[in-house]
């Protein structure tokens, strides 16, 4: 019988493996009975006061009991929201005041935080509601009334216009995504996972479901660790981490500052990465140093459930390449459509679109919004189907593979010139002695603005690209900063360093 529900993994699993810790940080764990009672407890607990098809704060420590609650809610038939003390507090009230949610599950540590927010609902306790009775008939009722197009989370995504979008997922592309990303990255119940990214983005899903699956493991990384990159990696060894699912910033980190001269990452046999392009200089250290794992490249946006393409990196890059994303997973398409809402050509840059079920439902609470990029495909006129048009651009390859180009709003008209910045950062990436770049765009001043982390001066870091790039496509501005700032899931902060460079002319005005 085809599985409809996330958590039947759980209930498969806890049958196998009742008291192998699931989920654990550097002190704590929840063994997959624990997380099998507390999930079932919450359920319950919402169950019994009446809530049902609502949205869910979860607003906890980054903490195995995080997840824990996540499943309850699902449990109970509702969604889970999750929302961190990290994010700025502007933030959460757009969130709160798109969602007006009427039950919100928070720890010991943030409960007088969240008695701060613009909110009247429930606030539940995790260690009191994790307690309460288990009501067997409640929960096969709610499981009966399931489909596996209900929705499980919302997680936010910043908007183009600063108003947070809460991107819904249901069971289906979840379960869709989950078994797509298993058989690729060929995860088992050995596979021991160590998580990077905070539990309110979606990229914890590769974690999460594959270690209920499997009956795996989930260590989630202390994000201190992250400024230190030789703890890090000790870290990774004490506990016999094989697989990291990180986004490109986590591992550049590590190999721009030669930490492997010092210790390296003895278990580790899977390495998958994404949103964004791995510099190949950095690349190769990586390869060098774990000649043995596997790597593979993944891309995917938050509205198509996390990741849709992979590549297995098979073959080798010279500097100035660009590794692709490669195919999509089964049951998933990606049309590249030119400007005239056409198939691009073979070789042609497109805008990358996707159509399947690993489509999420849309954004919660705007209509809008989801109707100007969920929309019909344009080249199917006889039956409504819907594809997502990502606003990322891209190109098939002479294999067939898909190569991510660029954002379409990181391409540029600077002096009549179409260009991509992505192009730039390419060739500042691979200059000797330089860990990362970006590049921003002054639209009123047409001005293009290069900011780096690395040992070159500017003057040197101009003179290779007047040697390497047309002259237009040289910075106007260039600036070395001490370190890159980032996201909170760890992604190059382009908006930071946009509004950076706007206060920096300020000043001089």
């Amino acid at each position: 019988m085809q599985q409809t529900n996330v958590l039947e993994y759980l209930e498969h699993t806890v049958k196998r493996l009742p008291d192998k810790v699931a989920y654990s940080n550097e002190s704590e764990g929840l063994t997959f009975a624990e997380v099998y009672h507390d999930s079932r407890a919450i359920g319950s607990y919402l169950n019994s006061k009446g809530y049902y098809g609502e949205p869910v704060v979860v607003f906890m420590k980054k903490h195995p009991k995080a997840i824990a609650a996540f499943y309850g809610c699902v449990y109970g038939g509702n969604y889970y929201v999750p929302i961190d003390e990290e994010m700025p507090r502007f933030r959460i009230d757009l969130i709160f005041d798109n969602l007006r949610p009427k039950v919100m599950i928070c720890d010991e540590s943030t409960q007088e935080m969240a008695k701060t927010f613009d909110f009247d609902g429930e606030l539940l306790i995790y260690d009191e509601v994790s307690q309460s009775p288990i009501n067997e008939d409640a929960l096969a009722q709610i499981r009966d009334k399931q489909l596996d197009t209900d929705p499980i989370y919302i997680v936010f995504t910043s908007g183009s216009t600063g108003v947070p979008k809460g991107v819904v997922a249901c069971h289906r592309s979840v379960i869709d995504y989950i078994e797509n990303l298993s058989e690729v990255l060929e995860f088992n119940e050995d596979t021991r996972f160590a998580n990077q990214t905070p539990l309110y983005f979606d990229a914890c899903l590769k974690e999460l479901y594959p270690t209920l699956k499997f009956g795996a493991s989930t260590v989630i990384v202390p994000k201190s660790l992250f400024m230190f990159p030789v703890k890090l990696v000790e870290f990774l060894n004490e506990h016999k981490i094989n697989t990291v699912c990180w986004v490109v910033s986590a591992l550049t980190m590590i190999s721009s500052f030669k930490t492997f001269d010092k210790v390296v990452p003895e278990y580790l046999h899977t390495v998958a990465f994404g949103s964004e392009v791995f510099p190949i200089k950095q690349f190769k250290i990586w390869k060098e140093t774990l000649p043995n794992a596997k790597f593979t490249n993944l891309y995917g946006p938050t509205e198509t459930t996390g990741m849709c393409c992979y590549y297995k990196v098979n073959r080798d890059f010279e500097l100035g390449e660009v590794m692709p994303v490669g195919r999509p997973f089964h049951n998933t398409e990606i049309i590249l459509l030119n400007d005239e809402n056409k198939r691009a050509a073979q070789g042609e840059v497109g805008e990358i679109c996707v159509r399947g079920t690993s489509l999420t439902l849309g954004y919660y609470h705007n209509f809008e919004k989801t109707n100007e990029v969920f929309v019909q495909n344009p080249l199917n006129d006889r039956y409504p189907e819907l594809i997502y048009r990502t606003g990322d651009l891209g190109k098939f390859n002479e294999f067939g593979e898909l190569v991510f180009v660029s954002r379409k709003d990181y391409q540029i008209k600077h002096m009549g010139h179409r260009i991509e910045l992505g192009e730039i950062e390419v060739n500042v990436n691979m200059m000797e002695g330089i860990s990362t770049s970006c590049c921003v765009y002054d639209k009123e001043k047409e001005k293009i603005v290069l900011y780096y982390v690395g040992d070159l001066e500017v003057k040197d870091v101009v003179s290779i690209l007047k040697d390497k790039l047309p002259r237009y496509m040289i910075p106007n501005k260039v600036e070395r900063l001490d370190q890159m700032p980032l996201t909170a899931n760890g992604k190059i902060d382009r908006v930071f360093l946009k509004n950076k460079y706007q206060e920096t002319k300020k000043e001089k005005n």
